[in-house]
């Protein structure tokens, strides 16, 4: 059969033009005046349900399902010796908005239906802590995401999930609010001490301290068994989803779903780019973990504090003297510190690794994990950022190969950002090198043995970002890539060039990484795939989606 689709009006009817651009200016969640490329759709007689699928979110029972994914095999995951490489969009940070429901399903519904078009393998979604578990301790509601799911699966495309036990709002591309749920935030109100803490008293309630991990600070669960709790309620609602139209699940770990601590938080500009950050070691649990590891290697003195020298927010390493050339980091004492700062954390990833591969082994499901892409001063002797964020990296220490082997341990895949970034792109005094970041990354992984996946870490639509991640894909340094996950989708994503630009991304990534060099898509594409795009030269514009 053949599917074109001539104008918007194939995707979204408008009831009420005035009504729905009032009420798409109210949400961060926007695909207004959107002007992508006129696409044809063709489909094989095998996808055909695809579009005529009843249009309801009522989640279908298992053997629904299992007809449904015989009917939209994908290729996710790839074996290791498949050059092909899935990609992956990120969905806006409210999918699901605060009251639980899904956000714009209409608008939502045209998207995936334009990725499934550009050769997407799937979407990514944050499954927030503070949405989920807002009513109180272990009272879930999972509809929103519900809704989504089935949304997803009607298109044939695949879901990532995040388990999201952080706080939205105040990092980099953070552009809605959703805090802890208000039951851990009252309980953080009582016990200050259970959010990161830095030297100067400074509390951070993006994330439950580490240092808390193992003990019953909440309600009489530890923060651990609070997050398997989450994790197991939701294998329980989407058991039969996990290992077919949900592919993988991603452990969130920290800040920003990333395994490290908070030591460049941007909220009232608290740090700026380059600065090197402050270590996140001063609540009383961190402190009396501290303690109780100086006393085990007879260095008591030690314990009382963390490094007195190690300056600022918004400094420079040479303006301290644990960070600058010849530093306190690399004495016996600056070991001693961040062999213990940099193994809590270990400790932390390896007992929620462990935790999640318990709840979600035998589902057929993914496991992954992501590390942040911690760039600057990455030319210096110290590596003094990515010190201050746990990862013990220095011009004498690998601090990546032990990350590496934790996740290769529980069979998790590492999920790495920067990915799109050159270094000729810095600036100089920051000292940047994301490019030597990423192949040291590669390297530890393809030591360890763990599967590598990749993201962006800035929004960017142009070709040279592109042809970076397709650059470091090909590249012998290290792994290849197992997915890339695309941050993000918007409006702007789109827009014509932008829009094209994707969907060339897409192509080259299938078929392994091409040549690297920019090629126009052909008319007709229909390599790889039963679903495909071709391009129609002419270019209209699709009308505003909105919740109805």
């Amino acid at each position: 059969m053949e599917l074109t689709l001539n104008s918007s009006s194939s995707l979204i009817k408008r009831k009420d033009t005035k009504s729905s651009r009032n009420h798409e200016s109210s949400s961060n969640m926007s695909f207004a005046k959107m002007k992508p490329p006129t696409y044809q759709f063709q489909a094989k007689s095998s996808v055909k349900e695809m579009f005529t699928h009843e249009k309801t979110f009522k989640l279908e029972g298992e053997e629904a399902t299992q007809r449904w994914e015989k009917l939209h095999v994908l290729s996710y995951p790839h074996p290791k010796n498949d050059s092909s490489v899935p990609v992956f969009v990120m969905l806006p940070l409210d999918t699901v908005t605060m009251s639980g429901h899904l956000n714009k399903p209409r608008a939502m519904n045209a998207s995936l239906m334009a990725l499934k078009g550009a050769g997407v393998e799937g979407v990514m979604v944050d499954a927030w802590w503070g949405l989920v578990e807002k009513d109180g301790p272990m009272k879930y509601n999972w509809e929103g995401y519900a809704e989504l799911i089935h949304m997803v699966q009607k298109h044939g495309l695949k879901l990532q999930v995040v388990m999201s036990f952080h706080q939205c709002g105040g990092n980099v591309g953070d552009s809605c609010s959703i805090p802890l749920p208000p039951w851990v935030l009252e309980e953080i109100s009582k016990n200050p001490d259970l959010v990161y803490t830095d030297k100067s008293g400074r509390r951070n309630p993006e994330y439950i301290s580490l240092g808390c991990d193992s003990v019953p600070v909440l309600r009489g669960r530890t923060p651990i068994q609070v997050y398997s709790d989450f994790m197991r309620s939701f294998r329980e609602r989407f058991d039969h989803y996990i290992g077919g139209v949900i592919a993988e699940i991603q452990v969130g770990m920290g800040p920003c779903g990333e395994l490290r601590y908070p030591s460049y938080p941007e909220s009232n500009g608290t740090w700026k780019f380059p600065g090197i950050g402050e270590f996140q070691c001063y609540d009383k649990y961190m402190r009396s973990s501290l303690q109780a590891y100086a006393e085990s290697v007879r260095k008591t003195n030690w314990g009382t504090s963390g490094p007195h020298d190690a300056g600022e927010y918004m400094n420079l390493p040479e303006d301290t003297d644990f960070f600058r050339r010849d530093g306190t980091w690399n004495s016996e004492y600056g070991k001693f510190f961040m062999e213990w700062y940099s193994g809590k954390l270990l400790e932390h990833g390896d007992k929620l690794l462990a935790s999640a591969k318990g709840v979600f082994q035998g589902t057929g499901a993914k496991l992954s994990g992501k590390v942040a892409g911690i760039h600057w001063h990455y030319n210096t002797r110290s590596h003094a950022a990515e010190l201050t964020a746990g990862y013990y990296n220095t011009r004498n220490h690998d601090g990546y190969l032990p990350i590496a082997k934790m996740f290769n341990k529980h069979g998790v895949v590492l999920n790495f950002t920067c990915m799109e970034m050159r270094d000729g792109e810095q600036p100089e005094h920051a000292n940047c090198s994301p490019e030597g970041l990423v192949k040291q990354v590669q390297s530890a992984t393809r030591q360890a043995g763990t599967e590598l996946a990749g993201e962006n870490a800035l929004e960017r639509y142009d070709s040279s970002a592109f042809g970076q991640v397709v650059a470091t894909n090909r590249s012998d340094s290290g792994n290849g890539l197992t997915t890339f996950t695309y941050l993000r989708m918007n409006k702007r994503l789109f827009e014509g060039q932008n829009w094209q630009q994707l969907v060339e991304f897409v192509k080259k990534m299938k078929e392994g990484g091409g040549d690297g060099r920019r090629r126009q898509l052909s008319e007709e594409d229909t390599t790889g795939s039963d679903l495909y795009v071709g391009f129609v030269r002419r270019s209209r514009k699709v009308e505003e989606a909105s919740l109805v």
